[in-house]
């Protein structure tokens, strides 16, 4: 009896893999094999540039303005310099009470050239840490962006240069595409009307059922799809297939094998995002890149994923995981151990804008970025870029901050949100 009951905790300890292949998966063990010495070097190292700055630059005030969908914060410094960021308008419609209550606060009378400082000052502040998800991180986002932009029209400098140096000056992109729900056939039509607008030379679309244990709606649209986007763009075309946590891992191995049949270029999420183990386990049953990454919002689970090489390519969504220096962090680690980084973009606000200017910033960037095109209810002007896909690429704007002047006449209808 004894012996059985050693042996049961012995597979229990040890035998996620045994356990994860039903609906719950399992967090990130640490394995004894991988040393993380390298990584956790990386993670102490700065990424925002506060030598740019010889003197205090005090927050004055923070407020969250209001306008139809759009939610933008506004920073002031005490000597009257600003900064703006659009928020994640989907979201940020139901987290404002949090922003108010748990981040605004902790910014008021701080120096913003301790950014770096403040945003673990404010994870751990107040239990804070609890909320770590989207809550949080996308609340977080919201302000570093607005803060950076700030600290660039103060320095003159782009918020590239604030936090890390520009390797590119302009980015190429792909076209994502989700049509779940429609015929492979009907899908087709509409992915080719989206690739003649952005003349992009890379596509990604959307297999499976989203966190659908298998099933596929309707029936067999995926196996039908995968072949024909291939026969319709020909073999020149870059294309991605992303799953959204569709499969469990037999599944998924046996769609990932279905797109290594016609040459897809990478495999993004193709088991729920939280089964790490099992996104291993695929990974190291297939040949095309798998990739991940867009729903994580904790560095130390991003940090296992890419020392025990369960993905190829990381996928950090800037507003998701709290910002560009978080984000920056994770394609350190990636870069150390030769991984592409490739971010996930939030679809609602200014989330392209955003993508731009950190991949501007990458060693390891990927080839191609995802763009969703631009959201014609925020009014600005961008001296330096369209901000549009041009012959595939969007130019990385220049000029101070965020390279943007959002229409004053359009802030001014903004109005403070207050709390109820």
């Amino acid at each position: 009896m004894e012996q059985e009951r050693r042996t049961f905790f012995k597979t229990l300890g040890t035998g996620c893999a045994a356990i994860s292949l039903g609906t719950t998966g399992c967090a990130a063990p640490q394995s004894k094999s991988v040393d993380y010495s390298e990584f956790d070097e990386i993670l102490k190292q700065p990424v925002f540039n506060k030598e740019l700055f010889t003197s205090p630059v005090i927050i004055e005030s923070v407020s969250l303005l209001h306008y139809n969908e759009n939610f933008i914060v506004q920073v002031r410094s005490k000597d009257g310099a600003e900064g703006h960021a659009v928020c994640n308008n989907a979201h940020m419609r139901y987290l404002y009470p949090l922003f108010l209550i748990k981040i605004k606060p902790l910014f008021l009378e701080q120096d913003a050239r301790e950014l770096e400082a403040l945003l673990h000052k404010v994870y751990i502040a107040n239990s804070n840490y609890k909320l770590q998800g989207l809550a949080l991180w996308i609340s977080l986002a919201s302000m570093e962006f607005a803060i950076l932009d700030m600290l660039g029209n103060i320095s003159n400098k782009s918020v590239t240069e604030l936090i890390g140096t520009r390797y590119q000056d302009s980015i190429n992109v792909y076209r994502a595409n989700n049509y779940r729900g429609e015929s492979a056939e009907k899908s087709i039509e509409t992915i080719k009307e989206n690739v003649e607008k952005s003349q992009t030379k890379a596509l990604k679309v959307k297999i499976g059922g989203r966190m659908s244990n298998n099933q596929d709606y309707p029936p067999d649209r995926t196996v039908k799809l995968i072949p024909l986007v291939r026969e319709t763009f020909g073999d020149d075309m870059i294309l991605y297939a992303d799953s959204n946590g569709s499969y469990t891992v037999d599944k998924g191995i046996e769609i990932g094998h279905l797109l290594e049949k016609y040459n897809y270029s990478f495999y993004e999420e193709p088991c729920p995002f939280d089964w790490l183990e099992e996104t291993k386990m695929i990974k190291d049953a297939l040949t095309i890149p798998v990739s991940g990454g867009e729903q994580e919002t904790s560095m130390h689970r991003f940090r296992w994923l890419i020392a025990n090489n369960a993905l190829d390519i990381v996928q950090p969504d800037l507003f998701y995981f709290g910002g560009m220096i978080r984000c920056t962090r994770v394609a350190r680690m990636a870069e150390l151990v030769g991984k592409k980084c490739v971010p996930h973009i939030s679809g609602s606000g200014l989330g392209y804008l955003y993508m731009v200017h950190f991949v501007s910033t990458l060693k390891n960037a990927g080839d191609f970025h995802e763009f969703k095109g631009i959201s014609e209810n925020i009014r600005f002007e961008c001296n330096t870029s369209s901000l549009k896909s041009e012959n595939g690429k969007v130019t990385v704007p220049t000029g101070p901050g965020l390279g943007i002047t959002i229409d004053p006449d359009f802030l001014a209808k903004h109005k403070p949100v207050t709390l109820l």
